[in-house]
């Protein structure tokens, strides 16, 4: 048994004082606030519970910083970007894939994510007539290694549009029929683990038949493993789906599926009122993405409007311009600020601080959308927490009413010290066990396909 001792820590119920926890295979088995700390218990300043990554595309790390430059008629949006995208998937092996992965992950971990559901179609690499599990399992390992918890999320791609019959060139790197990809799935269960699982994936409507859909749909319900779909992101995609099926991308999987707690809808932009109210009844999860939603110019969530209407929220990374759930939580925030020109506007009578409120929303979210009932600090749960430096000079002159608050809203360096999943330490001194070898790695792959690149 491994035994911790906090000053302070986030438990389910709130803050706490003088708590100590105690881990048993991974998992907490005992946890007392109030308590004196044991002789052998390590001791800590401020714990919380790490977040969630509902959404992240690991390839699209190398992409960042790379796709800032003006195109020569000025007219730059999210299409323009996924041309960019394609060109940097076609050259990515499964060496290079694990590389990439094994890089993003420690950087997650180190500034505050324990888990991350990897949403995966980049799955043929350079030669796309291979329909192996390569990828997936780069992606597997690089998460077992970097010590992640991962959900791995594999995803049906196969056409180029809704009134395509099958990828164009540059998307044969994606390709995957329902019937492939639930082979996939069912070849990936022999690597699971306690901290690996494996759920299923829609890129989107219009990437994938409707009788895909109800297969890949069916098939998540009978095995009670977490769904997730790209969904109305675009205000064109809203368009070609209206002109396809008569009716908007929300409201026709409203109409064609029975969305529940299993299901979550990535960025889910655009809404009609209608579509906010019913999505929010369903217990269906919205992953907001808030960095990568800025940086692709998507537009803006409907955020203060879905709460109200008890809707669930994640958050993700994404296209990985900003790897830090802080900062995702600040951008959720600042956003409807700026639209509705107010101050602390996503809030609640039971949670009034702001910071504290933002991070239960994306953290009970999270762990709906990992197929998880809770990642809160409780007895029974996976040990999977941060550690906060109650002596850093962000956390200063704080008390309970106003950590997160500082974490959330302080934009300076990240204050954690200590990360741990599954009850092991990954990240000590504010470092990752493996930073300097997986930096290596990545450094000698970003040179192979810069080099491929240029050659191209």
């Amino acid at each position: 048994m491994q035994s911790l001792h906090a000053r302070h820590a986030l438990l389910p119920s709130g803050w706490a004082e003088n708590v100590r926890l105690q881990i048993t295979n991974g998992c907490f088995e005992k946890i007392e606030a109030d308590t004196d700390a044991a002789e052998t218990d390590e001791k800590l300043g401020i714990v919380i519970p790490g977040m969630v990554n509902a959404h992240s595309h690991a390839f699209q790390r190398l992409l960042v910083g790379h796709a800032e430059k003006p195109s020569p008629d000025g007219e730059d949006n999210f299409w323009g970007w996924r041309e960019r995208m394609y060109q940097l998937v076609q050259n990515i092996e499964p060496d290079m894939m694990y590389a990439i992965a094994c890089q993003l992950f420690t950087e997650m971990l180190q500034s505050g994510y324990t888990s991350v559901a990897e949403f995966h179609y980049a799955h043929n690499g350079p030669n796309a007539s291979v329909h192996g599990n390569e990828m997936s399992r780069a992606i597997m390992l690089a998460a077992g290694d970097s010590g992640i918890r991962l959900t791995h999320i594999p995803v049906v791609y196969e056409r180029a549009g809704f009134d395509a019959d099958g990828p164009n060139e540059r998307q044969k790197v994606f390709y995957r029929s329902a019937s492939e990809l639930l082979s996939l799935y069912d070849d990936l269960q022999q690597f699971t683990s306690s901290h690996v699982s494996v759920g299923l994936g829609i890129h989107s409507l219009r990437a994938a038949f409707p009788d895909s859909i109800d297969a890949i749909v069916e098939h998540a319900r009978a095995d009670d493993v977490p769904i997730h779909i790209h969904i109305a992101e675009q205000e064109r995609e809203v368009t070609e789906c209206l002109e396809a099926t008569g009716t908007t991308p929300v409201q026709w999987l409203l109409d064609n599926h029975d969305l529940n707690h299993r299901w979550c809808l990535v960025h889910a932009t655009h809404m009609n009122d209608s579509e906010i109210s019913e999505l929010a009844k369903s217990a269906a999860v919205v992953c907001l993405c808030p960095s990568t939603e800025a940086n692709l110019g998507d537009g803006i969530f409907p955020l203060l409007d879905y709460i109200r209407a008890d809707g669930r929220i994640a958050i993700g990374s994404d296209s990985q311009v900003t790897v830090n759930p802080f900062e995702e939580l600040r951008w959720l925030e600042y956003v409807q600020r700026l639209q509705h020109k107010g101050r602390n506007l996503v809030r609640s009578l039971e949670r009034p601080a702001t910071g504290d409120y933002l991070y239960q929303l994306a953290l009970e979210g999270g762990a709906h959308a990992t197929g998880r009932s809770s990642n809160q600090l409780a007895r029974g749960n996976f040990a999977d927490l941060l550690v906060v430096d109650d002596r850093d000079p962000v956390m200063l002159g704080h008390t309970a009413d106003s950590y997160l608050g500082a974490l959330v809203f302080a934009g300076f360096r990240s204050p954690l010290t200590r990360v741990m999943v599954n009850g092991q330490w990954q990240v000590v001194d504010g470092q990752h066990r493996l930073a300097e070898r997986t930096l290596q790695s990545f450094d000698s792959t970003v040179q192979r396909l810069n080099n491929r690149l240029s050659a191209a």
